[in-house]
C-alpha cells in the first residue's frame, strides 16, 4: 500500500528532438528534475514502466523466471519444491512497479486538470494516448491478481498529501475491464477527429517514444488493444454481445478503426543505443541482462520439450532463429521434459544436450524492441473470433496471416528472411495445416500464439494458456507443497493486508492461488 500512495512523482524535462532515436539519446533520469508540464509528465509516465516493457534482468530473473515463463512452458519447468507458488519478491516487485506507473498517470491527470481551459483543449491528446498505454498495462495486472486498487489509487498528490484519504478500495476486475473497453471505444472515435496544433504535433513527436507522435499508430494500438481485451473476455456471458458487436464494427470499417496488421506497424519501444535511458541493459554477451535474467540459477533459457518437439515435427522455419542446439547436441534440437524428476532434469541441463534460446537473435540481443502489440497476436485473436462466429474462411486467412507475420518477425531478429514458399510449405504441414473440427482449429491458433509469445510476452502467454487451456500442457505435481500444480492467479503482496487492511478485507476471501480471474471460465 505504501507503494500505491507514496510513489515519487516522476517528471521529466522537455526534449528538443523529434525522433525516437534522438529521444533515446537525450533521455534523462526522470527522478533528477523537479518541474513538470503535461507533455513532460507524459514522457515521465511512459518511462515509469520501461523496466517491465523492455527485457531487463530484474523482471526476468526475479519476476518471470519462476512464474509466467515456466507456467506457460515457454521455458522448461525445473521441478524444484515450491515451484507453483509465486515468490513474494516477484509479486512485490511487479506490484510496486505498476503502482509507481499508476501514480505517474494520476499525476499526469492532476497536472492536466490544473491547466487552463485553453491548455486542456490543446493538450487533451496527451491524456488520450497515455490512457491507452495505461490500460494496456492495467490489463496485465488485473490478469495476474483479479480485483486491484485502481480508480482511487495513486491520488496522494491529488489529495494534497492526505495519506488517510488516499487508501484505495479494490475495484472489481470485470468492472475495470468494462471501464477500459468503454473508454477505448470512445478513444477509437476521438482519434478520428483529433486535430493537433503545430506546436503540439511537434512536441508530441519528441515526448512520445512509443509511436513518435504518429496518430495512425496510436489508432492501431487502441483498436488492437480493444481486440485483445474483447477476446480475453469472450468466454464470459455478460461480455459476449459486446465482443461480437465491437469486433464486427472494427472489422467492418478498417479506415476508421485500423489495427496492427503488419510487422512494420508493431507497437513497441525501440532501442537505438544501449547507453541511452531506453535499453535492455548495458551489458552484452554472456552478461546481457535478458540472458542472465532468463538463465538465472541455470536452465531458465532452455525451452520446453513440448515446444521443441512440435517445432521439430513441423519443420518450423522459426526453430533455428528462436533456438540454438545445446553445446553437446550434435546440431539437434531438444527441450526439457516437465514430467521428469528434478535430478534427471538437472542432469539433462548440465549435459549440454538441450537447446537454448538463441543467443544472437534473442537472449543476448540488446537491441530487441520492447513489444507491446505485434501483428501476429492480433491475427490470432481475430482468427479465434471468426472461428467462434462460424466464418471458417476468414478464420483460416487470419490464422495463416498470423503465422506468416510471426515467422517474418522472428526472421527480422536474425536479419534474414523466410521465403513465401517456405511459409506456404509450413502452413501445409500436419499439425499446422488448417483442418479438422473447430476444437482442433482453436488448438492450432492457441499453439501458434504460444510459440509467437514465447519469452517475449510471457504475461500474455500465461494469460492465454489459462484462458484457453490450450495448448494442453503437462506438469509434474509438487507433492512437497500444498500448491501442487500451477496457480490460476498471483496472491496480493503482503503490504496490502498490512497497510490497506480495511479495503483488503473486501477481497481477502479471493486472495488464494485457486481463485480464477473472471475471464477464466473453461
Amino acid at each position: 500500500m505504501k507503494k500505491i500512495i507514496l510513489s515519487a512523482l516522476v517528471v521529466v524535462t522537455g526534449f528538443i528532438s523529434c525522433t525516437k532515436q534522438q529521444f533515446a539519446d537525450d533521455y534523462v533520469n526522470p527522478k533528477t528534475v523537479a518541474t513538470t508540464t503535461v507533455e513532460k509528465q507524459f514522457s515521465g509516465f511512459l518511462a515509469a514502466d520501461l523496466d517491465y516493457v523492455m527485457y531487463k534482468y530484474w523482471n526476468y530473473f526475479v519476476v518471470l523466471q519462476n512464474t509466467a515463463l515456466p507456467w506457460s512452458q515457454a521455458v522448461g519447468v525445473l521441478n524444484t519444491p515450491g515451484r507453483y507458488v509465486p515468490g513474494a519478491a516477484a509479486v512485490s516487485a511487479r506490484w510496486g512497479n505498476f503502482y509507481n506507473f499508476l501514480a505517474q498517470y494520476k499525476e499526469l491527470l492532476n497536472v492536466y486538470n490544473k491547466s487552463t481551459d485553453a491548455e486542456k483543449a490543446e493538450k487533451k491528446i496527451y491524456i488520450t494516448l497515455a490512457t491507452i498505454h495505461f490500460y494496456d498495462q492495467t490489463q496485465k495486472v488485473v490478469d495476474l491478481h483479479g480485483d486491484i486498487p485502481w480508480s482511487e489509487a495513486g491520488l496522494l498528490s491529488t489529495n494534497s498529501g492526505d495519506v488517510q484519504a488516499s487508501y484505495a478500495k479494490f475495484d472489481d476486475a470485470a468492472g475495470i475491464y468494462t471501464k477500459m473497453l468503454d473508454d477505448l471505444k470512445g478513444f477509437a472515435d476521438e482519434l478520428n477527429t483529433v486535430s493537433l496544433s503545430a506546436s503540439v504535433a511537434t512536441t508530441l513527436k519528441s515526448q512520445d517514444f512509443i509511436n513518435n507522435g504518429n496518430i495512425t499508430l496510436w489508432k492501431k494500438y487502441c483498436n488492437s488493444l480493444r481486440i485483445k481485451l474483447l477476446m480475453r473476455v469472450s468466454g464470459v456471458a455478460a461480455f459476449q454481445s459486446r465482443v461480437n458487436s465491437e469486433i464486427t464494427a472494427i472489422l467492418g470499417n478498417a479506415a476508421s478503426y485500423p489495427y496492427v496488421a503488419s510487422n512494420e506497424d508493431k507497437i513497441a519501444i525501440d532501442v537505438y543505443s544501449s547507453t541511452s535511458g531506453i535499453n535492455n541493459g548495458t551489458n552484452t554477451g554472456m552478461n546481457a541482462d535478458f540472458y542472465t535474467g532468463l538463465i538465472g540459477w541455470g536452465g531458465g533459457d532452455v525451452p520446453s520439450k513440448q515446444m521443441i518437439d512440435f517445432m521439430n515435427a513441423s519443420v518450423d522455419p522459426r526453430l533455428s532463429i528462436m533456438f540454438q542446439p545445446g553445446a553437446n547436441a550434435a546440431g539437434t534440437y531438444a527441450g526439457l521434459d516437465p514430467t521428469l524428476v528434478s535430478n534427471a532434469q538437472s542432469d539433462l541441463v548440465n549435459s549440454g544436450k538441450l537447446s537454448r534460446y538463441n543467443f544472437k537473435n534473442i537472449s543476448q540481443n540488446i537491441m530487441l524492441s520492447g513489444m507491446l502489440i505485434d501483428a501476429a497476436e492480433t491475427y490470432f485473436y481475430l482468427s479465434e473470433y471468426y472461428l467462434n462466429n462460424n466464418n471458417d474462411a476468414a478464420a483460416k486467412t487470419a490464422y495463416e496471416n498470423g503465422v506468416k507475420a510471426s515467422i517474418d518477425y522472428y526472421a527480422s531478429l536474425a536479419g534474414t528472411a523466410v521465403s513465401d514458399l517456405a511459409k506456404t510449405t509450413y502452413l501445409a504441414t500436419p499439425g499446422v495445416i488448417w483442418a479438422g473440427a473447430a476444437a482442433a482449429k482453436l488448438n492450432l491458433i492457441a499453439t501458434q500464439k504460444w510459440i509467437n509469445y514465447s519469452v517475449l510476452q510471457p504475461l500474455e502467454n500465461w494469460a492465454e494458456v489459462r484462458r484457453l487451456k490450450l495448448p494442453a500442457l503437462s506438469f509434474l505435481p509438487d507433492n512437497a507443497n500444498a500448491q501442487k500444480m500451477p496457480p490460476t492467479r498471483w496472491l496480493y503482496p503482503t503490504d496490502e493486508p498490512t497497510y490497506n487492511a480495511t479495503n483488503y478485507a473486501t477481497v481477502k476471501a479471493k486472495d488464494n492461488l485457486s481463485t480464477k480471474i473472471f475471464w477464466d471460465v473453461k
